[in-house]
């Protein structure tokens, strides 16, 4: 807890607003970077997981229709 001694006898402020607007300042660019990481690949993945989810239903759908084919073909 030796950060607790460090901040003990500032005012409230400085530890509440000027600590993490100084943080935000310095490591904006690469919070803002990582957090676009991020999305980008969970956007990825769920455009992954839609296209495979379309192919199978496409797959099932066609082998489905097709005439005198039996499931147990395969």
């Amino acid at each position: 807890m030796a950060g607790k001694g460090i901040f003990a006898g500032l005012p409230w402020w400085v530890t509440w607003v000027v600590v993490p607007v100084v943080l935000i300042v310095v490591f904006g660019g690469f919070i803002a970077s990582a957090l676009g990481f991020l999305v980008g690949v969970l956007f990825k993945l769920l455009i992954a997981a839609a296209l495979i989810a379309g192919v199978v239903y496409l797959v099932r759908r066609v082998s489905g229709s097709s005439s005198s084919s039996s499931k147990s073909d395969w």
